[in-house]
């Protein structure tokens, strides 16, 4: 039966009523807890998991509606059903405003209680789904589509589930296409501001006037074609998160006024005289160094370390071979989706050619090459010949898998130790797609003494180069 292990709270002062309602539910099947007082209910409410409460407005000492208030401060999720028998508009009026899910008068009828209780749970249950689902829609749109099984990725992951609550200034680094904005989407998710808007700008893809407009706004008059007001995208943003992408591309007088923000959180719209005060979360992003371009003075140093707060670094896919895998099946499930179709699956040679192929432009890259095989791909097996040229024609073994092929093992000279450490130097990379991240941890040494090793080694004039 329905709500049969649901736990009702009769509220009475009166045995009589308590024993009626008592009786009656118990025969539905519902679990009963009893009180006649305020305290009392307030207690079980503290200590029990009740799913409806029940309860009359008149009582000695504390009414129903001060007992109302309280479960809507202790669980707002508890549906609370009022009984008296002195009706009054008034009453009922303010029983509902304080959030009441039903007011019934006295002598009620059983099939009435039943019913008001039924759609109690249901409204519930169905807050309770709502809640589920807007969490799996939260994780989806946020740190679930950043795809990653790396050490890298979980420790990112990690990170931004640490900083998200906070309102700290973040600044996102990283080459293009390697996620940036997922991330600063998964901030605004996980944070107290998921609720408010999320705006986002290219600084690169605008000229300094447009970009100056669109950010701060522009009054009426302010210059030649401005024939009414326009809203900036920082006032667009109020009660949000704002994300700043490509930032490295302002000019020194944009820079000037995002430093004002950041310190102020007010800025004037073109043509104004008064500043307007915001209520945001500022998130950058850029996949240029800005500390070399602090240093070169290309970029504000105070801006830098206004915008450098937190810092998330998303590393290039080439050095985290083992992810590029994971996001292709990922990529291949969303088109899927999108076409109402089965996902394709890809060969043995193409997961191996996808593995070892270096993705010079990231994961948007490793979309563009899926979206193009899933379209010539006639069956549900993606094959090498989908494939771009660039990619279906690299060697499994490599450009010069001689050199790390030779089973020094096996050989009948001994070699000098340090041309034994080279070759096994450069088997590792080749065996571990050139990720010299995984291969140092896997070696027990720095990656920056990998990376000596290689410049003393000769090696990096004979790894493959990036296409």
């Amino acid at each position: 039966m329905k709500g049969k292990k649901s736990c009702i709270l009769v509220v009475d002062d009166e045995p009589g009523i308590r024993e009626i309602l008592s009786i009656m539910l118990e025969s539905e099947g519902y679990t009963i807890e009893l009180a006649e007082s305020y305290d009392q209910a307030v207690d079980i409410i503290g200590s029990k998991n009740v799913d409806v409460v029940i309860s009359d407005i008149m009582m000695p000492t504390t009414d129903g509606i001060e007992l109302l208030r309280s479960i809507k401060r202790i669980n707002p999720d508890i549906p609370v059903i009022l009984i008296t028998a002195y009706a009054s508009l008034n009453s009922a009026v303010e029983a509902l405003r304080l959030g009441a899910f039903d007011y019934i008068t006295k002598p009620f009828q059983v099939d009435q209680v039943k019913f008001s209780i039924l759609r109690a749970l249901d409204m519930k249950n169905l807050r309770q789904e709502n809640r589920l689902l807007k969490r799996k829609i939260t994780d989806f749109e946020g740190l679930e589509s950043f795809v990653g099984v790396s050490k890298e990725i979980k420790n990112i992951k990690e990170f931004v589930r640490r900083i998200a609550p906070t309102d700290c200034t973040v600044l996102i680094t990283g080459d293009s296409g390697t996620g940036k904005e997922i991330i600063a989407r998964a901030i605004h998710k996980l944070s107290s501001r998921a609720n408010g808007p999320f705006v986002s700008i290219n600084c690169a893809a605008l000229p300094e006037t447009l970009l100056e407009s669109e950010l701060f706004g522009y009054m009426k008059g302010a210059f030649t074609g401005a024939n009414k007001n326009k809203e900036g995208l920082f006032a667009v943003a109020e009660g949000g998160t704002f994300f700043l992408d490509e930032v490295g591309e302002t000019s020194p007088a944009i820079q000037a006024k995002l430093l004002r923000i950041l310190e102020t959180f007010e800025f004037v719209p073109l043509g104004a005289t008064a500043p307007i005060k915001v209520d945001i979360r500022l998130v950058a992003a850029t996949n240029m160094k800005l500390k070399d371009m602090v240093d070169n003075k290309d970029f504000r140093t105070d801006l830098y370390y206004r915008l450098n707060v937190i810092n998330i670094h998303i590393p290039p896919l080439s050095e985290r071979s083992e992810d590029i895998i994971p996001i292709s099946k990922s990529i291949l499930e969303k088109i899927a989706f999108q076409k109402n179709e089965p996902s394709k699956e890809l060969s043995e040679e193409v997961t191996k050619l996808l593995t070892r192929s270096v993705w010079e432009g990231n994961v948007r890259e490793l979309e563009n090459t899926l979206e193009r095989a899933v379209i010539l791909c006639t069956d549900s097996v993606i094959q090498t010949s989908h494939l771009p040229q660039q990619i279906s024609k690299l060697s499994l073994k490599g450009e010069t898998a001689d050199f790390y092929d030779v089973p020094i093992m096996h050989s009948n000279n001994v070699l000098p130790l340090e041309e034994i450490e080279k070759a096994y130097i450069y088997w590792a990379l080749a065996n571990s797609s050139w990720n010299k991240s995984h291969v140092a941890e896997k070696l027990g040494i720095d990656l920056s003494t990998l990376y000596r090793k290689i410049e003393r080694f000769g090696l990096k004039d004979i790894m493959p180069k990036k296409k």
